[in-house]
């Protein structure tokens, strides 16, 4: 029997709820699920885990530059942690109970070999099998695992199928809080909400696997989100759309929006910090995504269009996917397919400005929650 059958029937299309969870904290008031008890957010607990909560992911995404043959060669990657409370289960006295499940995604996007390797995990937590902390981000998943270090570095370890990865992340900017000083809106009623923070321009050092070779980046950067909340994505939303996007000048650009199944906008935000640090937090009606030239999935045969304008207040740019196929399909774990990958940020004049990860939910069917 599967450990998706055994730990949580019916139950696993948890993605939809971690990433619409889409959200999380920081110096504003975190109220506790029932309560209206509210606390200002404290550091470094507040890296860790909050089991209280319904959903929750630490996500990291980037890109590293490595020699090779006498040049250079560019990976990206994904390493994502989901931990997702199960109501059914919290009453259960067995300590085999599984109250809380953990997830983990991986993907390696190898350009020049044009080409997406990607792993998936999942288990109940406990038992020594699965864990996260709540003092500090540390996250386990067998021999998956995310931790913090006391200096703020964090080390990524994934052994995954056809790839490893051994990467360390050296923040180079403070936390990033996003929405109202951590609190992000995702629609009009008032639970649909999470909290929301980022550490953008994480300087990438470490190892990459790919096969029988080992890569050390030179240089690259990453980003990472941690996000958690108690409400659901608004029933008339299918998906979202999302960037997170390092600027070669030091700034960082966050852009999402959720569509409905005609594809409109139900709502939409992000924030723009520059590289003095000066953030501005978009309103819902100030960011738009313009599709532009799409790609079918030979897989899933779902559109997904790996070029977009985007307009928001710091400025108009396209978003430009690096590798067309860069579609997950993540079912044997949180139960859909999603695409993530490495992509460009374009200025006005079609120049590279930046490079990120461009997300799109909800295009292979509506995401199940």
């Amino acid at each position: 029997m599967s450990e998706m059958t055994a730990f949580a029937p019916g139950r696993l299309q948890r993605r939809a709820l971690l990433l619409a969870a889409l959200a999380s904290p920081s110096a504003l008031a975190l109220a506790a699920p029932g309560t209206r008890e509210l606390r200002p957010l404290r550091f470094p607990r507040d890296f860790g885990s909050h089991p209280d909560w319904r959903t929750e992911w630490w996500y990291i995404t980037g890109h590293a530059e490595v020699p090779d043959a006498g040049g250079s060669r560019t990976f990206g990657f994904q390493v994502t942690f989901f931990r997702s409370r199960v109501d059914e289960a919290q009453s259960l006295q067995s300590a085999f109970a599984a109250r809380q499940l953990v997830f983990a995604h991986a993907a390696l996007t190898d350009l020049k070999g044009r080409r997406l390797l990607h792993d998936q995990r999942i288990a109940r937590a406990g038992m020594g099998v699965a864990s996260a902390s709540e003092g500090d981000t540390d996250i386990r998943l067998r021999d998956w695992s995310l931790k913090r270090q006391p200096d703020g570095r964090y080390a990524a370890r994934v052994s995954a199928s056809g790839f490893s990865l051994e990467l360390d992340f050296a923040p180079t900017q403070p936390v990033l809080l996003q929405g109202d000083a951590g609190l992000s809106r995702k629609g009009a009623e008032p639970d649909e909400t999470s909290y929301y923070y980022s550490e953008p321009q994480l300087k990438v050092g470490g190892r990459i696997a790919l096969e029988d070779r080992h890569f050390e980046p030179t240089e690259g950067r990453a980003w990472l989100d941690h996000e958690w909340s108690e409400t659901l994505m608004s029933p008339q939303a299918v998906g979202w759309d999302w960037i997170g996007m390092n600027l070669h000048d030091g700034s960082a650009l966050t852009a999402f929006r959720l569509r409905d199944s005609a594809g409109r906008t139900l709502w939409a935000g992000g924030s723009w910090r520059d590289k003095s640090g000066k953030l501005l937090a978009f309103a819902q009606d100030e960011v738009k995504f313009e599709a532009q030239r799409p790609w079918k999935s030979p897989s899933s045969q779902a559109s997904y269009p790996v070029e977009r304008k985007l307009a928001t207040p710091a400025g108009r740019f396209t978003v430009k996917a690096l590798l067309d196929d860069q579609e997950l399909d993540s079912r044997g774990s949180t139960g859909t397919i999603y695409w993530e990958g490495l992509s460009d940020l374009l200025d006005e004049r079609g120049q590279a400005v930046g490079r990120g990860y461009l997300e799109m939910t909800g295009y292979a069917g509506k995401l199940k929650l």
